[in-house]
């Protein structure tokens, strides 16, 4: 960045910690201002837009492919950047949060590609946030070896052999309250994506790589426009050729769904394609259309990825990705090897059928949670490529999706099961407790479970309760159950504060969008001015 006089100062609101200074460095800090000022009045104007979309698809306002972007979809011409060093094959992606073991650990796990989440599977401590991006810095500039105090080793392996990096900075909805700039939180997307391109897009290009990115929920092209104009004037302040960025979309929005080849156009020159985002997708559908008796699902369990308005969803990124030469990668594998023999067979082989299924239609690769399935997903892309780094040259002229069938739901509507609305308590209530412990990522009931997750749980809840298929009463038993259940497990959970989280966010009238954003301003915002 040019030394010019720091005019765009971002003021710290947090306590200092060890080693903070090397991230929130002045200069650092006044590339964050830089963006914050010029983009933070579009994000807000597009998150009412967003409120706007929703009330009029709430007053039955029909969702279709827009009319004013026929010409993009018709025209046959545009491509989007070609694949960027380390990208090209992409057979295997494995995610988590960047703690210091995980990153390590997925670095050497053997998957071709690690992300780095800032968003689903981070709790937003300011602490575990700077630590997350001292440790991506410390691992570029391989510095992150550690022993810990039981003397077991962590080493990163031979620079060949470890994973790309990407970077999933949180939605464009949550502010970053630690920090502060005109008087405002500085948006929480470009606190995370601007402190790692400061401190990091240089040297992963020394390194053979470069600032590459996850773009979380994405509702429409114009917020896929926003992030490549962030992208433009990044590259231009710190003078890194334009298009050095890459960037890969998770469609996990139905909106989204619906713009799909718009928002490869818009993001063309930085674009690294789209994923199948499974868990949000599925969240965003009841959250939109959860007031209508005509999208009523039953469990979680029993919406898998051959319904049809899924197998609509994931056979229309496909052929979008491969007619615009963008990788086209699918969702996540959550399984958790526990250490039983037998449902880890039974664990693994379900893993295998869903990664055949994604292989055979065409995806360039895919999602694992944990390194241990990290061999099953590689051995089946290499049953389909071979020495192919990918399969763009599969089109899928054969796929056609309409508007109706990305909707229909009918045939995978249904009642949950008692067991269903139990699971669901559960998983929120304990997932609730880890995230407020800082937590983001945590194994429950041999599944990874993440925020994607526990927005499932408590929308579902509050639809089934919303159309009457369960009583109140026995949510609330349930409740009284599981709750006294996380409190004997751990006696040191904050259950009331659990509880409460759950009432406002799946038993209320108006159901709120996300969980997160009043629960990190009530929970771990912990603002005392430490600098300007």
């Amino acid at each position: 960045m040019p030394a010019t006089a720091l005019t765009h100062r971002v003021r710290v609101l947090a306590p200092a910690g060890h080693r903070h200074d090397e991230i929130l460095t002045p200069a650092a800090l006044e590339f964050v201002g830089r963006l914050a000022d010029a983009f933070g009045d579009r994000r807000r104007e597009l998150l009412k837009e967003r409120r706007r979309q929703a009330l009029r698809l709430a007053a039955g306002s029909p969702l279709d492919f827009p009319m004013v972007t026929s010409a993009v979809r018709a025209d046959t011409g545009w491509r989007v950047a070609p694949p960027a060093p380390g990208l090209a094959d992409r057979r295997v992606e494995i995610t988590g949060p960047p703690e210091r073991r995980m990153t390590v650990n997925a670095l050497n796990s053997g998957a071709r590609v690690w992300m780095a989440d800032f968003e689903d599977a981070t709790a937003p401590r300011w602490d575990t946030l700077i630590d997350g991006q001292l440790n991506l810095l410390d691992a570029v500039e391989r510095r992150i070896d550690f022993t810990t105090p039981e003397g077991r080793e962590y080493r990163l392996a031979a620079p060949e052999r470890l994973a790309t990096v990407m970077v999933r900075p949180r939605g464009w909805h949550l502010d970053e309250e630690h920090l502060e700039y005109g008087g405002r939180p500085v948006p929480a997307a470009l606190a995370d994506f601007g402190l790692y391109f400061f401190h990091c897009a240089r040297r992963q290009i020394e390194a053979g790589r470069g600032p590459y990115f996850y773009l979380p929920k994405l509702e429409n092209r114009y917020e896929a426009r926003l992030w490549n104009d962030v992208f433009v004037l990044a590259q231009e302040l710190l003078g890194i050729p334009r298009g050095t960025v890459r960037a890969t979309v998770l469609i996990e929005t139905i909106t989204a769904a619906f713009e799909m080849e718009e928002i490869l156009h818009e993001l063309r020159e930085h674009s690294a394609g789209l994923n199948a985002g499974r868990w949000d997708y599925l969240f965003s559908l009841i959250k939109t259309f959860g007031h209508r008796t005509d999208f009523l699902l039953p469990d979680r369990a029993r919406v898998t990825m051959t319904a049809p308005f899924l197998r609509a969803y994931t056979e229309l990124l496909v052929r979008t990705c491969h007619r615009r030469g963008a990788h086209a990668i699918g969702g996540m594998a959550a399984q958790v090897p526990g250490g039983d023999p037998a449902a880890d067979e039974a664990a693994l082989a379900r893993v295998r059928l869903d990664k055949e299924r994604e292989a055979r239609d065409g995806f360039d690769g895919s999602w694992v949670a944990h390194p241990a399935l990290v061999p099953v997903c590689r051995e089946v892309f290499d049953a389909v490529l071979g020495d192919q780094a990918h399969q763009l040259d599969r089109t899928r002229d054969d796929v056609e999706v309409t508007a109706a069938e990305l909707l229909s739901v009918r045939r995978t509507r249904g009642r949950p099961s008692p067991e269903g609305v139990r699971t669901n308590v559960s998983v929120a209530l304990r997932y609730f407790a880890a995230w407020l412990g800082g937590r983001g990522a945590v194994a429950l009931d041999g599944l990874m479970e993440d925020a994607a997750t526990a927005e499932i749980a408590r929308v579902q809840i509050w639809q089934w309760l919303r159309h009457r298929v369960v009583d109140r009463e026995t949510v609330l038993r349930l409740l009284d159950e599981e709750a006294a259940a996380l409190a004997a497990a751990d006696p040191a959970a904050p259950v009331a504060e659990v509880r409460a989280l759950f009432e406002r966010t799946a038993l209320c009238g108006e159901l709120p969008l996300f969980f997160t954003p009043d629960a990190y301003t009530r929970h771990l915002v912990r603002r005392t001015e430490a600098g300007a």
